[in-house]
């Protein structure tokens, strides 16, 4: 075997390895290329010597660490009314954050220079570091190639745009695009599901989305469409117009909107489920049976996706997860009578680990993803030595 520098970042990452022993012994390295490759990392700032382990006998090895504080990744979560955005290290810790409330269908041109602004001033406070990586989530279909959203029912001015330029007076590094949904299920992979390699991970917010992990893997489908389980057709919605331009989705019946314009109907002034889930996590009746009404909706086209790809866990974030016990009471309602005995058998339902800060974990969690990727790191050592030999020339 001839792992290269990124694949031994990878495996001290992980824990698989703390030592130059360690690596010698999982990659059959011999002594010369494993100090060669951790000379490389730590050269870069991306290994350091840490405390000396106990010795087994003879020389007590030194034991390596990854230097999380090398660098940093920005985070960017744009929602309908209201975007969150973070610095964190390269183990995806929190080293500042902030939030910006913005109108309804806010375009880009109205969002992006107050996010840039914001991420500016969370670096200077956190001394300007060296920035490796953007990860931003936007409600919709994405193309993570272009890194751009093809499809948003709630925010079509966003539709296309081109969003890095509007980062690059704070930073040139890579901006990585994902889906809402998606990137909640990336915050789980860090939270307490991070030993599950199947999983589910429920957006119920304004609207519903699916973050689907599949043997460990977030998966996005052919076109990033994966997981748009608010706008699965079923019956008892027929006819409704939904805000995607179509009828009879299944958001028009549990998506958070339209459980605002039902209690508006029923003269109760709300203008957000925010407001709604509060009155139902305070005691109110109504505003409980409309959410435990949502979920079992929600649950009857949950119980389908369960069967096709029987998940560890169903995680519930979102706005209507503060309220989890009165909303999960009804997705599991429907999912325990319309989904198999096997696929339920060792089904959990879990809240979100992060919260309303999901967000935020996920898109940072997307950005490292890419950024400490084995082939990404190799990439960047050989920028260095480029650079370094271009300087000496």
């Amino acid at each position: 075997m001839n792992e290269s520098a990124g694949e031994v970042l990878a495996l001290l990452r992980s824990g698989r390895a703390a030592t130059r022993s360690d690596l010698r012994r999982l990659t059959g390295m011999s002594r010369t290329a494993v100090v060669a490759r951790v000379s490389a990392l730590a050269d870069a700032g991306l290994v350091g010597l840490g405390e000396e382990l106990a010795s087994t006998g003879g020389r007590p090895p030194g034991s390596l660490v990854f230097n999380a504080r090398a660098g940093v990744v920005l985070a960017v979560a744009v929602g309908r009314s209201r975007s969150q955005v973070a610095v964190a290290d390269l183990a995806g810790v929190e080293l500042g954050a902030s939030s910006l409330d913005h109108h309804e269908g806010a375009g880009p041109d109205l969002v992006m220079p107050g996010v840039a602004d914001q991420l500016a001033r969370l670096l200077a406070d956190a001394g300007d570091p060296a920035v490796y990586g953007v990860g931003l989530s936007l409600p919709g279909t994405i193309d993570p190639v272009r890194g751009v959203c093809l499809d948003s029912p709630v925010m079509a001015s966003w539709e296309g745009a081109e969003l890095a330029p509007y980062l690059a007076p704070i930073t040139d590094a890579p901006v990585y695009v994902g889906n809402d949904a998606d990137v909640l299920a990336r915050s789980e992979r860090l939270g307490q599901a991070r030993f599950l390699d199947d999983l589910l991970v429920l957006k119920a917010s304004t609207g519903l989305g699916l973050g689907i992990i599949a043997g460990g893997q977030v998966v996005s489908g052919h076109l990033g469409g994966a997981g748009e389980i608010g706008h699965t057709k079923v019956d008892a919605a027929a006819g409704r117009p939904c805000r995607c331009g179509d009828h009879g989705c299944l958001e028009t019946l549990a998506g958070g909107w339209a459980l605002v314009a039902a209690s508006r109907e029923a003269g109760r002034p709300v203008t957000h489920i925010r407001e709604l889930v509060a009155q139902a996590t305070s005691g109110d009746a109504e505003a409980k049976a409309l959410l435990r009404e949502s979920g079992r909706q929600l649950g009857e086209v949950l119980a389908i996706a369960i069967n096709l790809l029987n998940p560890q866990a169903v995680v519930v974030g979102g706005d209507m997860a503060a309220a989890f016990d009165v909303y999960t009471a009804g997705i599991r309602e429907s999912v325990y009578a319309r989904s198999s005995a096997l696929a339920t058998r060792d089904l959990q339902f879990l809240p979100s680990t992060y919260g309303d800060r999901a967000g935020v974990v996920g898109c940072a969690a997307m950005a490292l993803d890419h950024v400490l990727s084995p082939a990404a790191v190799d990439a960047r050592l050989l920028g260095r030595l480029a650079a370094t030999t271009a300087a000496a020339d």
